[in-house]
């Protein structure tokens, strides 16, 4: 059987827009996956659909999307992507209407289950990693663009490998050996000599997007087209594989991989061979991701110049500390950045930064209460006082946390191109 080509076209929401077309025009792919979640995003998605409830969702996607539905249809090439967010049927939706305007005859399923909002109290967004295994019910019942909401970044690789080569849950190998090959290629080109340690190897300038060729067996090759920019060796694949893992046992919904099983060999210019990797059983339970907001943050960031740097810098957090004791806020963090030099020649290099961060709940004590007293001190502090800029009312931050839930509770759920709800076993 022939491999399945597995391109990328997104690491993260803001990823580089024309990758897209890019991927599909730069050599041969059976299935394109787009990456858009990470903790960050999920807030960041979570407080769109506050102020909309039909949002929620990587709105890039959709316009990256009607630039290149044509070039999907003409390519044959099959896109999985969990650009859905914290709504998948909204853009699924948003997707049909897109192809149908344009008279092209897409279909489009999505994943959904994950969102265990409701059952977290106090949580913005709560939603669990779910697998590859919903990704490949739609595929096999014909789908042309799949949408996920929160699954593993290595599912939009496991679930397209599973449908082509018919692989069950209990094919542990096979499975590992997907995950490995979508691990390394889920931050698109980091795998291609981004933010590489040795980048100076290779022209790096405009690193093309990865791709795999899985085998049956669930080996595989890292490449990218002919022509783009960046490279693959066995150190740029070796970084990606080591991006946040923590031990030998990678454990995800579908397989548990035995990263101390990998074998890595350079096999041609820009290829590199994935082989021997071996799987176990998956853990019994789903990590959920916890978002929540945490309050509100300010800060400002006085600039020193000249002499006595620390004494100026000693000055203000006096001053500033008595100010803040009437209304304290629940976190003050400063810092002295030393980004002066000596005998500098630009009043520039002659500055260091002190910042000035503060947390609190409450708006009140992190909003005017540090603007106003930071800005009346102008006339009243050290020598060339001045900030990089005014503070403001402040803005919320979030706060990430995991918990987990058996995965027979999880409603892990395909919905088919017809519409069709099928439920995903548990492995």
């Amino acid at each position: 059987m022939n491999p399945l080509r597995i391109g990328n076209f997104s690491g993260f929401y803001g990823d580089r827009f024309d990758a897209l077309r890019e991927m599909l025009t730069g050599g041969e792919l059976d299935v394109l996956t787009g990456d858009y979640l990470a903790e960050l995003t999920m807030l960041i998605l979570a407080r769109d659909r506050l102020k909309d409830p039909g949002a929620g969702y990587a709105r890039t996607f959709l316009r990256q999307l009607e630039g290149a539905l044509g070039l999907v249809q003409e390519r044959g090439v099959r896109i999985v992507t969990n650009a859905g967010g914290l709504n998948p049927a909204g853009l699924a939706a948003h997707i049909g209407e897109l192809a149908a305007r344009l008279g092209i005859p897409l279909r489009v399923a999505h994943v959904e289950g994950d969102d265990l909002t409701a059952d977290h109290p106090g949580a913005l967004a709560a939603h669990a990693y779910l697998g590859g295994f919903g990704i490949a019910a739609c595929l096999r019942a014909g789908a042309d663009i799949v949408v996920t909401g929160r699954v593993t970044d290595a599912a939009l690789v496991t679930g397209p490998a599973a449908a082509h080569f018919g692989w069950g849950p209990g094919e542990f190998d096979k499975l590992a050996g997907a995950v490995v090959a979508g691990h390394v290629l889920e931050c698109g080109t980091q795998a291609t000599g981004g933010n590489y340690a040795f980048f100076q190897e290779g022209d790096v300038r405009r690193p093309g997007f990865p791709l795999a060729e899985i085998h049956a067996d669930g080996s595989s090759v890292i490449t990218k087209h002919p022509g783009t920019g960046g490279f693959v060796d066995v150190g740029t694949v070796t970084a990606q594989l080591l991006y946040e893992t923590g031990g030998a046992r990678y454990a995800g919904p579908d397989v548990t991989a035995r990263l101390d099983s990998v074998r890595l060999r350079q096999d041609g210019p820009d290829r590199v061979r994935i082989e021997g990797v071996r799987g176990e059983a998956p853990p019994p339970t789903l990590k959920v991701g916890l978002n929540r907001l945490g309050g509100i943050r300010n800060e400002v960031v006085f600039v020193l110049t000249g002499l006595g740097i620390e004494a100026k810098a000693d000055l203000v957090k006096d001053q500033l500390a008595a100010e803040l004791a009437k209304s304290p806020p629940a976190e003050v963090r400063w810092e002295l950045v030393r980004t002066d030099r000596p005998d500098a020649g630009t009043e520039e290099t002659a500055s260091a930064l002190l910042r000035l961060v503060v947390r609190d709940p409450d708006q009140k004590a992190v909003g005017r209460a540090l603007s106003g007293a930071a800005i009346e001190l102008a006339l009243a502090s050290y020598p060339g006082f001045h900030v990089l800029a005014p503070p403001g009312k402040g803005d919320p931050y979030g706060i990430f946390e995991d918990t987990y839930v058996p995965q027979g509770e999880v409603p892990h759920t395909a919905v088919l191109p017809d519409g069709r709800p099928v439920r995903v076993p548990p492995p």
